[in-house]
């Protein structure tokens, strides 16, 4: 039997789906063949509807090898195992003359602990709550939920807690899972044979596909202990949120409330001696964070690096001490050693790393309203670790809808640590880039409306120039709007006046669920949603709904973000242009996938309306509007509020 083509697989792949092939989806499916077949690294965009998800998964099975894709958010990962992935393979099953199997696989602490759920919680701060088990009608909502979850763990096959509907609190799940420093390990756990995660583990080593996410991607790189199965293939979807992804798993934490809960746990387990040495040095640290005030440390003040010192040596030796002190024949007592020795090593960890004073290292205070201060440690860059630890042994496909910022892919080329195809020498990984482009007919579907008769905006105080403009977008629109803010402040102001003018529904983020906001938002086209972050890139709202996207301003880094301001810093003295290489990149990403919310179906029509007169009138800005999509472009108010008008009409009337 002759070895089908690509365009075989690919045709059999999206009639099984229900569609039929998509422009630019069989380019990507030949890319990614040959980045695949080559050992190479490639850079693709694809817009939203190319059905990126077959361009790479056709080739990715084909292929023959183990292949990981990795997935920054729940929904993709879902869509993924549930839907493409086993339509795909009945689809190919035929043609390929095998089944490949694929699994999901998730951090250890996302599935159900049974040694913790069985045995109770370790934790002086939390004795008592399993209790609640026994109670024929547990009082508190927290006790309500651990018996649904002892009942759920006799019915689930997976332990895993997005498969529990409706879900529980942050809280309850911290009583039945653990993380993977303070798990027993299967060989010691009494539960070992039934462990959620482990099985997960051994699905994933017999699987040809396996879908993570970018956080355990980063910790299979980056610290050493593979958690993933070996594999030739990397896959990285929405790859525009891999740096910062990277980042957060590379970034260390030191609170006193940290510090505090481990001396508890670690101190009815270890000699006094050492007990009271990680408690006067736990104070110590306490009085220093008292004091601090949110911002970069270029150098740590030694106040702090005498009370970092000191938690070190402390912890150091605690860590000493439970090791020689344990027992191995008591599995609830190892249980508890090993939590108090996770906690304790984390201390070490950052403390040690901050006091050792890494060129390459960010450090700086921050304040939280409820958590207090908290010293904080990170990457300068983590083009470095990315290159060294993902890109050296595999070939990688690294795809989203943003990848070309300014209008290439040359800026997160080098955030990731590639040169582009060509570069001399051959010290560097390279990347080929192909964008396929997107369905849409942006100029004829979407307008881009520039306010440039506003004022620019001020880093505080209210904007009413902007307010009024919002409130007559708004009224033109006849609702049907997605506010994007810079700031929870300003969604909350905006929404705060709109609600005195305007007759139309406006709801605001942080006033109900994300998952319901977007729902009734969705529901209702007079209904308006404002909101900051995440409304920027988690929005999916098809059709006549969401006809109008604002941006209140350029959604630039703070000026006073200790990491962003570091980053530019050190663009700045390699002779580089800082303020685009960092905080101008970063507008650009999150700009694009704001104007990325209007268009998502072929038949939306809309206007992106972006409230800030730079992006017309500043140098940067043709950078910034060359990394959004190709939309017609006005800075006239009139036309915007016009085409509007007549976009609502048009949606009335094939309302009724």
């Amino acid at each position: 039997m002759t070895k089908p083509s690509l365009p075989e697989l690919l045709h059999a792949a999206v009639t099984a789906v229900g569609g039929t092939e998509r422009p630019g989806q069989a380019a990507m499916a030949e890319a990614v063949a040959e980045a695949v077949d080559d050992n190479a690294h490639l850079l693709v965009q694809a817009g939203t509807g190319t059905g990126k998800s077959l361009g790479y998964l056709v080739p990715a099975l084909a292929h023959g090898e183990r292949v990981v894709v990795a997935t920054a958010t729940l929904a993709l990962q879902r869509q993924l195992v549930e839907r493409d992935l086993p339509r795909t393979v009945d689809a190919l099953h035929p043609l390929l003359r095998r089944r490949p199997q694929f699994a999901m696989l998730k951090g250890r602490s996302n599935y159900l602990c049974l040694h913790r759920l069985h045995e109770g919680v370790p934790q002086d701060e939390e004795e008592g709550l399993f209790d609640q088990f026994e109670a024929a009608a547990p009082s508190s909502k927290l006790g309500q939920d651990l018996l649904r979850l002892r009942d759920w763990s006799d019915e689930t096959e997976t332990g895993d807690r997005d498969d529990l509907t409706p879900g529980v609190s942050d809280r309850a799940w911290a009583q039945v899972s653990v993380s993977s420093r303070e798990c027993l390990g299967a060989s010691k756990c009494a539960y070992g044979a039934e462990c959620f995660a482990e099985q997960a583990r051994e699905r994933a080593k017999l699987a040809d596909v396996v879908v993570t996410n970018h956080a355990l991607l980063a910790i299979d790189a980056i610290e050493g202990a593979p958690v993933l199965p070996q594999h030739e293939v990397l896959i990285v979807d929405e790859a525009h949120e891999l740096v910062s992804r990277v980042t957060g798993v590379a970034t260390g934490e030191l609170t006193p409330g940290q510090v505090n809960r481990a001396v508890r746990r670690a101190a009815k387990l270890v000699n006094e001696k050492a007990a009271d040495a990680l408690q006067t040095a736990s104070e110590g640290f306490e009085r220093v964070m008292e004091l601090a005030l949110p911002g970069r440390l270029e150098e740590v003040p030694e106040d702090l690096g005498y009370a970092l010192l000191a938690l070190r040596d402390a912890a150091r030796t605690v860590i000493s001490a439970l090791g020689a002190t344990r027992d191995k024949s008591v599995q609830d007592e190892d249980a508890v050693r090993k939590q108090a020795l996770a906690s304790v090593e984390t201390i070490h960890g950052v403390a040690e790393r901050i006091t050792q004073g890494s060129e390459y290292d960010v450090v700086w205070y921050e304040r939280h309203d409820r958590f207090g201060a908290s010293v904080r440690v990170a990457p300068l860059s983590v083009s470095g670790l990315l290159r060294e630890k993902l890109f050296a042994e595999r070939s990688v496909v690294l795809t989203s809808a943003t990848l070309k910022l300014g209008g290439d892919f040359n800026g997160v080329g080098a955030s990731l640590g590639l040169a582009p195809e060509g570069t001399e020498g051959d010290d560097i990984p390279q990347w080929k880039g192909l964008d396929v482009g997107s369905p849409f007919d942006y100029p004829k579907q979407g307008i881009l409306y520039v306010a440039r008769h506003l004022a620019t905006p001020g880093r505080e105080g209210s904007r009413t120039d902007m307010l009024d403009e919002l409130a007559e977008l708004v009224e033109a629109a006849g609702g049907r709007t997605l506010g994007l803010f810079s700031s929870m402040r300003a969604a909350q102001a905006a929404a705060e006046e709109l609600r005195g003018r305007l007759d139309k529904p406006i709801l605001l983020q942080g006033e109900e669920t994300l998952g319901e906001l977007i729902k009734n938002f969705a529901a209702d086209p007079e209904t308006c949603l404002f909101g900051t972050l995440s409304l920027w890139q988690g929005v999916d709202v098809p059709g006549a709904s969401c006809q109008l996207v604002v941006m209140d301003r350029i959604p630039f880094p703070r000026p006073d973000d200790p990491l962003m301001s570091a980053r530019q810093k050190a663009v700045e003295e390699a002779g580089g242009n800082g303020f685009m290489a960092v905080a101008a990149t970063h507008a650009a990403l999150l700009m694009a996938q704001g104007a990325g919310r209007l268009v998502r179906a072929t038949g939306d029509k809309g206007v992106v309306a972006v409230l800030d007169p730079r992006l017309a009138n500043a140098r940067y800005g043709s950078y910034l509007r060359a990394s959004l999509p190709d939309f017609w472009y006005t800075t006239d108010r009139n036309q915007a509020r016009r085409s509007l008008a007549a976009i609502d009409a048009t949606a009335k009337a094939n309302d009724q």
